[in-house]
């Protein structure tokens, strides 16, 4: 596995997570459990600015994944 593709498998895996906590977020009536998930869903947002920029940047400045995109 290269790190383009364990970057893209992160990537998904955390828009799903982030997907899960925002229905547990509108799920409960709990102020502070809503609350907490709605935090925990803007950590992983960050967690994805961070590896959309580096996969970006891969793809980008990465001579190898140009030649194999050719």
């Amino acid at each position: 596995m290269t790190v383009k593709s364990d970057l893209q498998q992160a990537i998904a895996a955390c828009e799903s997570a982030k997907g899960s906590y925002a229905m547990m977020a509108q799920a409960t009536e709990d102020k502070q459990i809503k609350q907490m998930y709605e935090q925990m869903t803007s950590d992983v947002e960050r967690h994805l600015q961070y590896l959309d920029g580096r996969l970006n940047y891969l793809n980008e400045n990465n001579t190898l994944n140009q030649q194999t995109e050719s």
